[in-house]
């Protein structure tokens, strides 16, 4: 059953069918099942854009807002720059052991893909840390140009050395990365701004882009129950069940998941999943367990 929501002006939909349909003229919803309660707006860091008709208006009123917006982490973050430390430090924590866990020890050229990049926040705070090269795909032309800036002194340096390498202006739904380039596709406070179709699109294509054991990880506001529609960016804050919807849709499987913490409470819980395209093994403990009703060995 398709989810209820309501968007950013009170207004309430019956289904996630319903708003696409008013939106963007056309049912693009996965069906997901849930309640609606209203939380606070919380950051968001990126756009895409393009397409016909209303569509093509959704993704151009996206663009306009963000071209509207500082090309400051206070001005990415949607006026919470103090999120940032916090923020960088969970993922740091999510990323790390995922790296150890799918590569191991062995020495690895590894490349990351940051999408919805903004001002190179994340690749400088965090990505820098863990890969040899960061590419940066934005389609806010002066975010872009600031991340170039903020990372004038990670380019052009040697091949083992950590250095942002190529930076894209295009939109999410309209990018496809290079075959077998990268261990990881970072996505952050930007898959809201992507019909549900254009979201299954991306990660069909962006699957390619993965090398053997690479994976996805997608962070991302959390709506409580349902969805909520913001009307000023043109973003949509899905549930946890709407996102595992569509996941399935993408044939994707949720390897690793984990809630950020050391938000302001105002704030939407924020979510991180890490995402592989073949589905887990399941793992044994080895320990043979007692069955429930089995009796217990008495003792003299």
């Amino acid at each position: 059953m398709d989810s209820a929501g309501f968007d950013s002006t009170g207004r309430e939909f019956s289904s996630a069918t319903e708003m696409w349909a008013a939106e963007i003229g056309a049912a693009t919803s996965a069906p997901v099942s849930a309640e609606v309660a209203p939380p606070a707006a919380a950051p968001s860091n990126g756009v895409a854009g393009g397409g016909e008709g209303k569509r093509k208006e959704w993704y151009s009123k996206g663009i306009s807002y963000w071209q509207g917006v500082e090309a400051s982490t206070e001005g990415v973050l949607g006026g919470y720059g103090c999120v940032n430390d916090a923020d960088v430090k969970g993922s740091d924590a999510f990323l790390r052991p995922l790296l150890a866990e799918r590569f191991g020890a062995a020495k690895r050229h590894l490349v990351a893909l940051d999408c919805g990049s903004g001002i190179g926040r994340v690749t400088k705070n965090l990505l820098l840390r863990h890969f040899n090269e960061v590419d940066l795909v934005e389609p806010v032309s002066h975010f872009l140009e600031a991340a170039r800036e903020n990372l004038a002194g990670c380019m052009d340096v040697g091949q083992d050395t950590h250095k942002a390498a190529n930076f894209y202006c295009i939109p999410l739904q309209d990018f496809t990365p290079e075959e077998g380039r990268y261990d990881v596709i970072w996505i952050q406070w930007c898959i809201g701004q992507l019909t549900d179709d254009d979201f299954i699109s991306f990660f069909n294509r962006a699957k390619v882009g993965l090398k053997p054991d690479g994976f996805f990880v997608l962070k991302e506001n959390i709506a409580r129950n349902g969805f909520v529609l913001d009307k000023e960016d043109n973003s949509v804050t899905r549930s946890d069940a709407y996102f595992r919807e569509l996941f399935k849709k993408c044939g994707l499987y949720i390897h690793n998941i984990k809630n950020q913490k050391e938000l302001p409470e105002e704030l939407f819980a924020v979510k991180m999943y890490a995402l592989v395209t073949s589905e887990p093994k399941i793992k044994k403990s080895g320990k043979r367990r007692r069955p429930k009703n089995s009796p217990h060995v008495i003792r003299s």
